[in-house]
């Protein structure tokens, strides 16, 4: 009984150390005072750095370009034409058998 209740005592010391070091320690570190000029600062070393990115960019040449387009159009035409015959078919499908007409 009485190890007990020196486990608790000691517990209970050692809890009041942890809050009074919680207590001393500062809650949040204080952060330097922002000028007006550090937004701008900031905003044109984007500018910079997003400008230096672009310029290490291999961009597609003409006929890449061309290229790349028509493989889009063509597969929008493809997946409109599929769709409107899916469209057609479920339209029949619907009108004779749950609408019985």
């Amino acid at each position: 009984m009485a190890e007990i209740r020196q486990d608790r005592a000691a517990a209970r010391r050692a809890q009041r150390r942890e809050r009074a070091a919680a207590a001393a320690a500062p809650a949040r570190p204080q952060t330097p005072q922002r000028t007006a000029a550090q937004p701008e600062r900031r905003r044109s070393n984007f500018v910079a750095e997003a400008w230096a990115e672009l310029k290490k960019v291999e961009w597609p040449g003409q006929s890449q370009v061309i290229q790349g387009t028509l493989v889009v159009l063509i597969a929008c035409f493809v997946v409109g034409v599929y769709l409107y015959v899916n469209d057609q078919i479920w339209k029949q499908v619907v009108q004779k058998v749950f609408l019985g007409q």
